[in-house]
């Protein structure tokens, strides 16, 4: 992900958090917009310092599934209201747990 791609929304519960991307390519000479959904987990390492992980444990699931069920509603909705999300809007993060 380019590092000035930013999400345009974020679900987070407990140390697991998913971010939904607005990604756009081009093909013979069209735009297409799709959109990825990144998940992670937080934590602190040995030396205090907030670190993310794609690496998860037993009990993070029924979080993961949490998550990417709230990334999943989001984008059907976008899309059921036929509008895109406005990529210079702040991102907008929901704590769901």
């Amino acid at each position: 992900m380019p590092e000035n791609n930013k999400p345009v929304k974020k679900f987070r519960a407990g140390a697991i958090s998913a971010a939904v991307f607005k990604n756009e390519t081009v093909r013979d000479g069209r735009v297409s917009v799709f959109y990825t959904i990144v998940i992670d987990r937080t934590y602190k390492d040995k030396n205090d310092q907030w670190q993310r992980t794609n690496s998860f444990r037993f009990m993070d699931l029924p979080n993961i599934r949490y998550v990417s069920d709230k990334a999943f509603e989001f984008l059907v909705e976008m899309r059921n209201e036929s509008k895109g999300v406005d990529q210079q809007q702040p991102i907008k993060e929901e704590i769901v747990m």
